[in-house]
């Protein structure tokens, strides 16, 4: 019996000894749970504050650039307008490119002013022309260099045209500066016109009649 009640309190003790164990083992779990969840917390903070710090740089650098946190209107309104920089075809007008801020509003500037009939809205003309680009000066088509006019109904053509023309006289030769929504538009005409280019043109009209 005395054996037996001796090695009921070593086990008692030992029991004892490896619940403070568990206990202890417990408290370091916790204390690397908790020091994980720490370190998961700071990382999510520096992960925001960089997104946030990013984003508010983004900003600053386009207002920096533009001189305003709003988008720059599709249109060319944006770019600047330079002189003609190809030689002239034979025979043809010079451009005189209004060097600058490229329009906004269609510019209709007669030249020359003819002594025929007024073009209508709806007519058919027979025109020359010559065409630069508004930030390169590269002249990209004209009917001069190909010595042949060209005819077509006023509501076949860009926008520029069909707005700018009506109301020369035949025989009148005008400039037209055109923003590039009433030209080509974001799509350009690669690979001569860019997208959202602005074009100024010198027009000829030869003839004009109801379409």
């Amino acid at each position: 019996m005395a054996g037996n009640q001796k090695d009921r309190r070593k086990m008692s003790g030992a029991e004892r000894r490896k619940a403070a164990a568990e206990a202890a083992r417990r408290r370091r779990q916790r204390r690397r749970f908790a020091a994980i969840g720490s370190g998961v917390v700071a990382i999510a903070v520096v992960v925001v504050l960089v997104v946030v710090l990013t984003k508010d740089d983004d900003k600053k650098k386009s207002v920096a650039s533009t001189g305003t946190s709003t988008t720059v209107p599709a249109g060319g309104a944006d770019k600047t307008c330079v002189a003609v920089a190809d030689p002239l075809p034979a025979g043809a007008p010079a451009v005189p490119v209004k060097v600058g801020p490229a329009p906004t509003a269609l510019v209709k500037e007669d030249l020359k002013e003819g002594d025929g009939a007024a073009v209508a809205p709806t007519d058919t003309v027979t025109v020359n022309y010559i065409g630069a680009t508004c930030t390169t000066g590269k002249i990209f088509d004209s009917s001069y260099a190909r010595n042949a006019p060209a005819t077509f109904a006023l509501n076949q053509v860009i926008k520029g045209w069909t707005d700018g023309l009506p109301g020369m006289k035949v025989g009148g030769q005008r400039l037209l500066g055109i923003p590039a929504d009433q030209a080509y538009g974001a799509d350009g005409q690669p690979p001569d016109i860019g997208p959202n280019e602005p074009l100024w043109f010198v027009v000829e009209v030869t003839d004009a009649k109801p379409a």
